[in-house]
């Protein structure tokens, strides 16, 4: 992974004993023409930033494919869900049309603050939300792309994972 420092950047922010599970969509990955670099960035970062990936999955393009995913991913689970590709304008770029149709609650600051981390954040359609117990961030499909804005939240998402569950974990002190 290019971006060394961010790894340890969430390291001491609490977020051992959560889990992460990681989506790669792509037409590309599954059809097995494009090698899944940006999934194993996500796997690589949230690994270093103290998280542990329990699942990593591949679909293709598509608002069914992606909803149904989710609705598998977040099946009993308490966590975090990052689903990497599918956030541009391409016609089957369509990963928030799928995720929307399945979260219970949007989390537009997430989402902004994700898309500020880089000029092309402005091009990301990609959204945050909660499905169940499960926190649903959507990132660009580059392997840079996925890891910037992924890092943009990381200090928060372990609270709000937690929050999910019970509402008894402290505000996090920040600065």
């Amino acid at each position: 992974m290019d971006k060394v420092g961010a790894v340890g950047k969430g390291s001491g922010d609490g977020h051992s004993g959560l889990e992460a599970k990681v989506l790669t969509v792509s037409d590309g990955v599954v059809q097995g023409t494009r090698q899944d670099r940006s999934g194993e960035a996500l796997e690589d970062y949230l690994t270093g930033a103290g998280w542990r990936v329990v699942e990593r999955a591949a679909i293709a393009d598509g608002v069914d494919s992606v909803a149904a995913e989710l609705r598998r991913l977040a099946d009993g689970f308490h966590g975090l869900i990052v689903t990497t590709g599918g956030t541009g304008f391409g016609p089957r770029d369509s990963t928030p049309e799928g995720t929307r149709a399945v979260i219970d609650r949007e989390a537009p600051g997430l989402a902004e603050a994700m898309r500020l981390v880089n000029p092309l954040g402005r091009l990301s359609r990609g959204v945050a939300g909660t499905l169940g117990t499960a926190l649903v961030l959507n990132t660009p499909g580059s392997s840079k792309g996925c890891v910037e804005t992924v890092d943009a939240v990381i200090d928060v998402v372990g609270h709000a994972v937690r929050l999910l569950v019970d509402n008894y974990d402290p505000h996090p002190h920040g600065g």
